[in-house]
């Protein structure tokens, strides 16, 4: 096909100011495909970059094409014969790992590596554009095949879900063992969904708002609570927890509501700074604090996952619009009380 010389696109260009642009469509390297985005999952990030022009310490200092949880159709394969060919559905791996000469980092984990570079990312300047555009250049590397019989819909949780499946790994074996899931937003609800595959016996879910535990009941959650009940959470007592809140008062539910011996896995990503957190109690239990980053290669895994049934996300998919309605959309993934994922359809 003959591909468009632009391609609209959701771009930031600073603290609420999202617009949909006209955007060249970038004439691709020899290792490069173009695909045609279907589908793209807003993330937490994006919803940052959009409400205080920062995520964490990524700050934005340019416009910047937002999104990385994107599946589409390969519409214009690399010209140097990798990659999948034309026509062929995929999902990205939003990741470009790299040392800077400097940093150690352990070679099995190049999640961890310093210059690692994120579609729709302003951690470096000048800034990595993502993939909420209807036609995305992408290194042949980034892309996935998916298996017949895997839709696109579906498909487009494999990123975020890869986050959860990393960060159910750090948790170690789950088999038989009780597990307390500390915020149920998207990451939180596919980490319910990945635990419950994995087998954990019990997961208690923690949350403020009804919506978000009402979802993570429909992925597998087996007793939730709500996050002000603190003695509650407290006496859960579990052999490990997952904290997705992102906030120092879900860390320190997720600390005490641990057994002594336990492990507290830290995936959502708090505010730079120190954090008040009853750290005592984690010495005096010898609690293991373990982080959890992005992930690896779990995205093929996960991928397998879904195709094949065992993995079960569909409820985590609270809405979908278009890319004309991306403001809306944007709108309706901030409000915790009312979404969860939230699809925009390009």
């Amino acid at each position: 096909m003959t591909l468009p010389v632009s391609s609209p696109a959701v771009v930031v260009h600073a603290a609420d100011d999202l617009r949909i642009d006209e955007v060249p469509v970038r004439t691709p390297e020899p290792d490069e495909a173009v695909v045609e985005i279907v589908y793209g999952g807003i993330c937490g990030s994006d919803l940052h970059y959009w409400r205080h022009g920062a995520a964490g310490e990524s700050i934005l200092r340019a416009p910047m094409v937002l999104g990385h949880e994107v599946v589409g159709i390969v519409a214009s394969a690399a010209t140097d014969g990798s990659g999948p060919g034309i026509g062929t559905r995929v999902a990205v791996h939003p990741a470009s790992p790299a040392g800077q000469g400097a940093t150690r980092y352990p070679a099995d984990r190049p999640n961890l590596s310093p210059g690692c570079t994120y579609l729709g990312s302003a951690a470096r300047s000048p800034h990595t554009d993502g993939a909420f555009i209807r036609y995305a250049t992408l290194p042949s590397r980034m892309l996935r095949a998916l298996p017949d019989g895997l839709g696109l819909r579906t498909a487009a949780t494999a990123e975020p879900a890869s986050v959860a499946w990393h960060a159910v790994s750090r948790a170690g074996d789950v088999t038989g063992r009780t597990v307390l899931v500390v915020g149920a937003g998207p990451i939180g609800a596919l980490v319910v969904a990945v635990l419950k595959r994995a087998g954990a016996a019990e997961i208690v879910v923690v949350d403020l708002h009804d919506h978000p535990l009402t979802v993570a009941r429909a992925l597998g959650a087996t007793r939730t609570l709500s996050a002000t009940d603190t003695d509650a959470i407290a006496a859960v007592q579990a052999d490990a927890a997952i904290e997705s809140s992102g906030n120092h008062h879900g860390l320190a539910g997720a600390i005490r509501g641990t057994t002594r011996g336990g492990r507290v896995v830290m995936v959502g990503l708090l505010p730079a700074g120190d954090q008040p957190v009853p750290m005592s109690v984690a010495v005096t239990r010898e609690l293991e604090l373990v982080g959890s980053f992005r992930f690896n290669d779990e995205i093929d895994e996960v991928i397998a996952a879904l195709a094949d049934g065992s993995l079960v996300v569909d409820a985590v998919i609270t809405h979908e619009y278009p890319i004309s309605e991306a403001l809306e959309a944007f709108a309706m993934a901030k409000d915790a009380s009312r979404s969860s994922k939230v699809l925009l359809r390009f």
